[in-house]
């Protein structure tokens, strides 16, 4: 993996490939609904995800008790947000919404983290990251309202709605804290001790998810799906988000996630014989040129 990573070092590479592995993840998170609860889901993604990164964090392994004892505050609460929250409030929400809103409101992200950045750790706004940012909004409308905005007042929301709002602030606050990491601690270390952490914190919900008698309806899809969201948006997804926000910032590669309506066409075109439309083509026009105004230096 990190040869991997040392080819893929471009952090606007990382991001674009992320977005590609997490709009995978909202559509198989909607349709494994049925058949895998929410709990269960997030909890053997991150089962699967932590096996993958395993290998790679065990030559590091000597790092790992002087981080905890010296550093656990910190790692606690990145587990708690990124790993125990984030993904298990949006499989929670997409029990009872749409993959449309769910995706809309997850683009919500980039102005949550400029907000929370400014108003909690005083970061500065720029005009040019507003620019950028209200061009990219403006081409996530463009898309989810087929380029009708009168579409826009007949999005109905629910109580899914509100879940999916609140992983977006959990998210927002897990990219703001990731500068505080341990600094020199092992990338592949680092999310071992995430993932492990945020799966010990998971488990005492899904023992209560089983109690309920919800539990996984195994089928080929199902096995499918879980492994995709563990080793695509979980272990490959994380490792380049992580690398990207280093080197780029929170701000900027929360544009990213403005992608995600932009992909999801795609992935349907690919997967599904679905054609871009002309309204995909302009929202996607939108998004990238706000990300482009956005990253562009001086």
């Amino acid at each position: 993996m990190p040869a991997l990573l040392r080819r893929l070092d471009q952090p606007l590479l990382l991001l674009v490939l992320t977005v590609l592995f997490w709009s995978g993840n909202w559509v198989v998170g909607r349709g494994l609904r049925a058949d895998v609860p929410p709990v269960a889901l997030a909890f053997w993604r991150w089962v699967i995800a932590f096996a993958c990164t395993l290998p790679f964090a065990w030559p590091c392994r000597a790092q790992a008790w002087p981080a905890l004892r010296g550093h656990w505050p910190i790692l606690l609460i990145l587990a708690l947000l990124g790993i125990t929250g984030y993904n298990t409030l949006a499989y929670l929400g997409l029990q009872y919404t749409t993959a449309t809103n769910g995706v809309l409101l997850n683009s919500f992200i980039p102005v949550v983290i400029l907000v929370l950045g400014w108003g909690f750790l005083g970061k500065p706004v720029h005009g040019r990251a507003l620019l950028g940012l209200g061009a990219s909004l403006l081409g996530v409308l463009v898309i989810v309202a087929h380029g009708e905005f009168a579409r826009l007042r007949g999005l109905s929301f629910n109580p899914g709605d509100l879940w999916i709002m609140v992983s977006v602030f959990v998210w927002a606050a897990y990219t703001l804290l990731l500068v505080r990491r341990p600094a020199g601690l092992e990338p592949m270390l680092l999310l071992a001790l995430l993932t492990a952490i945020g799966v010990l914190g998971l488990a005492p919900f899904y023992l209560w998810e089983l109690a309920q008698g919800r539990s996984i309806h195994f089928s080929a899809g199902a096995l499918l799906g879980m492994a995709y969201t563990g080793i695509f948006p979980a272990f490959l997804g994380y490792v380049f988000w992580n690398r990207a926000v280093a080197q780029v910032g929170a701000a900027t590669a929360g544009l990213f996630i403005h992608l995600m309506p932009v992909a999801t066409p795609l992935l349907s075109a690919l997967f599904l014989g679905e054609a871009p439309r002309v309204y995909h083509l302009a929202g996607m026009g939108l998004i990238i040129g706000g990300i482009f105004i956005s990253t562009r230096r001086a």
